[in-house]
């Protein structure tokens, strides 16, 4: 049932160049996995909703398969995917990700946590910082641009319809939040030093730059984040 599921997710993110290709989405199963062993979780439940978590994703297939998931319905049924177990599945992944955390969305049940604390967990650490620069890329944005500091938009919902100006600027905006947002005790331990990753990379990098405005910046960030998500 898995590989079934897993092959057909596979030829539909096959061609994705965003980040959220089958790399992510194995990465995200391998740590899903993982949680689920150290929080008793069912396994076949966190893999399915691992798998299809991305197969519906707005940016990729717009919000009409976002809001119905047709893709991710399509395979479950393709695959013959007991019908409660869908259910399951689809409630799951309409409460993941970023976006609808912002909006108060989050998963309530135990393998729904482990799959959005595994995805935030990929945007994080050295993956993540690869996965960052290729999601700018694709909106034509450089790396860093030391004239250009990150913009905190108090419109959440456009703030998110547009790409940051910066691999940087998106570290500040999104990527360095998503430690403060784990909901299982296993995504606070991998995304504490996950993000620390992200932090020292940033430190280094300002300092092999030579720009001591954006490690001041880096150091009030840091003092202030629980503020600004608060």
């Amino acid at each position: 049932m898995i590989e079934k599921v897993k092959y057909q997710v596979s030829e539909l993110l096959n061609k994705d160049k965003s980040g959220h290709g089958m790399d992510h989405i194995n990465r995200v199963l391998e740590l899903s996995l993982r949680f689920a062993e150290k929080e008793k979780a069912n396994k076949d439940i966190v893999s399915l909703i691992a798998l299809l978590h991305d197969a519906d994703d707005y940016k990729l297939f717009g919000m009409d398969n976002a809001r119905n998931l047709t893709n991710t319905k399509r395979i479950m049924n393709d695959c013959n995917i007991d019908k409660n177990i869908q259910d399951q599945v689809c409630c799951a992944i309409k409460n993941i990700g970023y976006r609808k955390r912002l909006k108060g969305y989050a998963p309530t049940t135990l393998e729904g946590k482990i799959v959005s604390d595994a995805d935030m967990c990929d945007a994080l650490g050295a993956h993540g910082i690869l996965r960052d620069y290729k999601y700018v890329m694709e909106y034509g944005k450089p790396f860093f641009d030391k004239k250009i500091f990150p913009t905190e938009d108090t419109n959440k919902d456009k703030s998110l319809e547009k790409c940051s100006n910066s691999c940087v600027c998106h570290i500040f905006e999104k990527i360095l939040k998503l430690k403060y947002l784990m909901l299982t005790e296993s995504g606070k331990e991998e995304a504490k030093s996950r993000h620390q990753i992200v932090v020292e990379f940033l430190y280094h990098f300002f300092d092999e730059e030579n720009v001591p405005e954006w490690t001041e910046y880096l150091n009030e960030y840091l003092k202030n984040i629980n503020y600004m998500l608060n």
